[in-house]
């Protein structure tokens, strides 16, 4: 979508911009920005705001800006927001999308927007899998390789990103990929008010999520891998469940009826029982769902799409794969140097608290 004006019930032009500052309209909101960035176009919606395209004058870039207007109305939204921020300048990985900027609020608190800069991006595998190009083995290959790359990065940083989907990977049209929005982001052992079935869009949810299990561990996110695996493969999700029980059936429909073993660690009765009263279904060969496929992609799939997350490969064990004999080594698949430090997520948020963390985030990249 193109710049569109702002009614007057919309966001109203600022009445006096800070120094060094200009405006414009983007998708009926106000954007006041750094002189240094000009418009170029409405390129989407955020998981919590609007995102331009923009052109950084000061290196000739072209950059992402997103905005989230009226950020602190919902202070668990807020902190989300700050986590994500904190999480992408904690990276420095190619298959992670890096933050360049943010903006500086006049003053430590009493601002209401948040913007922050990345690194631009031309689409999403989202848009890439409905698109009418051909997909070849070797694109597949490569997509999958860069995922599973960066989240091998991000678990190795005691990080589990829970909100996989098509639309979080970015891509150009040299099928380059970055992971982004990690404002759901945890660490492993984190025992908090997140552990809902908000974690990752239903199509993507692993059972043990579905099925409320006591601990989520970085085998939800290879999950998630495993159906975009499968939504490159086929063109279409492999499990669109309608709700939560019809999502838990239509897993079983593919993967067979899990035995009492891989079972075990559900905890929730009711979950338990539902999934007994359930009819018993043989395996499906993905062959019969993926007939193009080749048999390396498709025993990489079965390894991904384990019901039990124990038995779930892991990225490391994925990247060893033969499937990607031809891109994996060690030097080419980084650790991370450390863990992230998740300590100062520990906290109750208010308005002034948060909006006096992004300040301070804001002052790395403005220090004078």
């Amino acid at each position: 979508m193109e710049k569109s004006s702002s009614s007057s019930s919309q966001q109203k032009r600022p009445a006096r911009l800070p120094k060094g500052t200009h405006s414009f309209q983007c998708g009926g909101t106000t954007f006041v920005v750094d002189e240094r960035y000009q418009y170029i176009k409405q390129i989407g919606y955020g998981a919590y705001g609007v995102v331009c395209s923009a052109l950084d004058k000061k290196n000739n870039k072209k950059v992402a800006i997103k905005k989230v207007p009226n950020a602190f109305e919902d202070l668990i939204d807020a902190k989300r927001i700050v986590r994500e921020i904190k999480l992408l300048q904690f990276f420095d990985h190619d298959d992670i999308i890096s933050i360049t900027d943010i903006l500086k609020p006049e003053k430590r608190t009493g601002f209401e927007d948040i913007y922050f800069v990345t690194e631009l991006m031309e689409t999403d595998l989202h848009r890439v899998i409905y698109s009418g190009q051909k997909l070849t083995n070797d694109h597949i290959q490569y997509f999958m390789y860069q995922i599973l790359r960066g989240m091998l990065h991000m678990h190795s940083a005691n990080i589990i990103h829970r909100d996989l989907k098509p639309n979080n990977l970015l891509a150009n049209k040299d099928c380059k990929l970055k992971i982004c929005d990690l404002g759901l982001a945890r660490g492993f052992d984190e025992e908090d008010e997140y552990k809902t079935t908000y974690v990752v869009t239903r199509w993507y949810r692993a059972p043990e999520v579905i099925l409320k299990a006591s601990e989520y561990t970085k085998a939800i996110d290879i999950w998630s891998i495993g159906c975009i695996f499968a939504e490159l493969l086929g063109r279409t999700p492999l499990f669109p469940g309608q709700n939560y029980l019809d999502q838990l059936q239509r897993i079983i429909a593919v993967l067979g009826t899990p035995s009492p073993v891989d079972m075990e660690y559900i905890t929730n009765d009711k979950a338990l029982d539902y999934m007994k009263s359930l009819p018993k279904r043989s395996k499906l060969p993905l062959k019969n769902l993926y007939a193009d496929a080749t048999p390396e992609a498709l025993d990489l799939l079965e390894k991904m799409l384990v019901f039990n997350p124990e038995k779930r490969y892991t990225a490391e064990e994925c990247l060893a794969h033969p499937y990607f004999e031809e891109y994996h080594s060690a030097e080419a698949e980084p650790l991370a140097d450390e863990v992230f430090d998740w300590s100062w997520d520990n906290f109750e948020p208010t308005k002034e608290l948060l909006q006096g963390m992004i300040f301070d985030e804001s002052l790395k990249y403005h220090p004078k």
